[in-house]
C-alpha cells in the first residue's frame, strides 16, 4: 500500500536529543529530519570529556560525517530504504518573529526559529520539534509550532512497572505448612498454577490465608517455590517484607542483576551497601557509585575548593549509610574495624561513576546509588562492562529524578526493570515503607 505523501512528517532535533540518545536519528522511520547548524554547533562543546553525553556527542558527529553529498544542505539524504531523509538546516539569526517575542538571541531561540521557518516554508502543520526541554517544548507551543518530548525509550504506564513482588490470599494452608519444612520449598505446579499469580523468575511473593503466612520466591527455572527467612546482613535487620526480600536478591550468588527502589528512607542504599559486606568473601572489591550531575550542560566546575572539594556532598550520603553500619557495632569488634580496614586498602571503594572508566569490573559487588539519573543508554554501557563473577545492584526512587530531561517514564532504572522483567539473572524488589522515622515517613507521604 502506498503512503499518502501528506502523512510524511518533519522533525526538528534539539540537542538535548542527540545528547540522550545518539542513534535517535534512525527512529523515525519514513519521516524526515532536520538538524539546526546551531545543534551541530552546540554538539561541538560536548565533543570532549568521558561522560555519556560526550561519547553521544562524537558518535553522532561520526554519523553525520558519513552522509557525506552537498545534499545534506540542500534537500537531505536519504537514510535507507522506506526511510525519510536527514538534512542540516543553516539558519541567519533569528527570524522578526522570534526576535519580537523572545528578544535573546540563544542557542534555543535560533532551533525554534528554524523550526517556525520550515513550517512557515512547507505550509503544513507535519513539522516537529522534537526537544527533552519543557521551557522549549511551551516556547514552540506559543509560537504555533508543534513540540514533542522524545519519547522512543519512555515506559508507557509507569504505575503499572513492576513491583517485584506480590501478595497472594487464601493460600493453601497445607502448602504454607510444607514450606515451614525442610526443604522449605514446594512445586509451583501444585500451588501457583491454581492461583492468578503470574509467574516470574525470582519473583518475591507473600503467601497467606486466614490463620497463617509465609514469605516465598519463585526460583530462577520457575520450578519451585522457596522459603524466604528473615535474615540479619552486617548488623542490620529486615524491618519489613520487602526489605527481607531484598536482601535475599542481594545476596543469592545466581542473581547477578538487582534493582531495588523506594522512596526517601525505605533502605535501598542501606541495604545494599550491608548486603555487599555480608557477602564480600565472594568478589575481590566493593565499588558503589553514584552520578555526580545530570548528563545535560551542568559541571561541577563552579564549586570551590578541589576535585575532592567539589565531590564530597554527591558522596557523603553513601559515607553516612556506611557509618551506620558501622555504629551497628562496638569500635573494639572485628566487624567496625574490617570496614576501617576495608576502605584503606580499597577493597570498598566509593567514588563517583564516571571514575569506572578502564578499571576492570570482575568480581565485583557494584552498587549504582540514585542511577534514576541516569539514562538507558548509560545503563546499558554500565552493565555491559560488568564481566564474570561480578554482581550489580541499582538503586534509586524513580519519582525523584534530578536529570533536566528525564522523567519517571524515561530514565534508565525504569528502562532497566521494565526491560529484564522475566529474565532468570535479575531480580527486583520495590520497597514501599520509609524506615528512618516516623516523622520522616510522614513527612515523604505529606510533603
Amino acid at each position: 500500500m502506498k503512503r499518502n505523501k501528506s502523512s510524511k512528517k518533519t522533525f526538528i532535533l534539539d540537542t538535548n536529543v542527540i545528547l540522550h540518545d545518539s542513534s535517535c536519528i534512525n527512529q523515525f522511520q519514513e519521516h524526515d529530519i532536520v538538524i539546526p547548524i546551531t545543534v551541530i554547533e552546540e554538539l561541538d562543546h560536548f565533543k570532549r570529556g568521558s561522560q555519556v553525553i560526550n561519547l553521544n556527542a562524537r558518535e553522532f558527529a561520526r554519523t553525520i560525517d558519513s552522509l557525506t553529498g552537498s545534499a545534506l544542505f540542500d534537500g537531505g539524504i536519504p537514510l535507507g530504504k522506506g526511510r525519510g531523509k536527514v538534512s542540516i538546516a543553516i539558519s541567519k539569526g533569528l527570524n522578526d518573529e522570534i526576535r519580537d517575542i523572545f528578544k535573546e538571541d540563544n542557542p534555543d531561540h535560533r532551533i525554534l526559529s528554524v523550526a517556525l521557518d520550515i513550517k512557515k516554508k512547507k505550509n503544513s502543520d507535519n513539522v516537529t520539534l522534537i526537544t527533552k526541554d519543557v521551557n522549549l517544548r511551551m516556547k514552540a507551543k506559543a509560537v504555533g509550532v508543534k513540540s514533542e518530548d522524545y519519547t522512543t525509550d519512555k515506559i508507557i504506564n509507569v504505575e503499572e512497572l513492576y513491583s517485584g513482588k506480590e501478595t497472594v490470599e487464601n493460600f493453601s494452608h497445607e502448602m504454607i505448612e510444607k514450606l515451614y519444612q525442610p526443604p522449605f520449598e514446594v512445586p509451583i505446579k501444585t500451588t501457583l498454577k491454581k492461583t492468578k499469580t503470574e509467574i516470574v523468575p525470582n519473583k518475591y511473593l507473600v503467601l497467606r490465608n486466614s490463620s497463617h503466612s509465609v514469605l516465598a520466591s519463585i526460583d530462577n527455572k520457575k520450578e519451585l517455590l522457596r522459603k524466604i527467612d528473615k535474615n540479619n546482613v552486617y548488623g542490620i535487620k529486615p524491618r519489613n517484607a520487602e526489605q527481607t526480600f531484598a536482601i535475599d536478591a542481594l545476596t543469592n550468588l545466581n542473581i547477578p542483576l538487582v534493582t531495588i527502589t523506594g522512596k526517601a528512607g525505605t533502605g535501598k542504599t542501606l541495604l545494599a551497601l550491608a548486603s555487599a559486606l555480608h557477602i564480600k568473601k565472594n568478589y575481590r572489591q566493593i565499588y558503589v557509585a553514584r552520578p555526580v550531575v545530570p548528563l545535560s550542560n551542568k559541571d561541577i566546575g563552579y564549586l570551590p575548593g578541589d576535585v575532592e572539594s567539589k565531590l564530597a556532598p554527591y558522596m557523603q550520603p553513601l559515607w553516612d549509610n556506611l557509618r551506620v553500619i558501622q555504629d551497628q557495632y562496638l569500635e573494639t569488634e572485628k566487624q567496625h574495624q574490617q570496614i576501617i580496614l576495608m576502605v584503606k586498602d580499597q577493597k570498598l571503594v566509593i567514588e563517583p561513576l564516571s571514575y569506572i572508566r578502564g578499571r576492570s569490573l570482575q568480581r565485583i559487588f557494584f552498587i549504582v546509588d540514585e542511577s534514576q539519573n541516569l539514562t538507558p543508554h548509560e545503563v546499558k554501557t554500565i552493565i555491559t562492562r560488568v564481566g564474570e563473577g561480578s554482581k550489580i545492584v541499582f538503586t534509586g526512587d524513580i519519582y525523584q529524578i534530578d536529570h533536566p530531561y528525564l522523567d519517571s517514564q524515561s530514565n534508565g532504572l525504569t528502562y532497566l526493570i521494565e526491560h529484564f522483567k522475566g529474565m532468570h539473572l535479575y531480580a527486583h524488589i520495590n520497597l514501599i515503607k520509609g524506615e528512618r522515622s516516623e516523622l520522616a515517613e510522614m513527612a515523604s507521604n505529606l510533603l
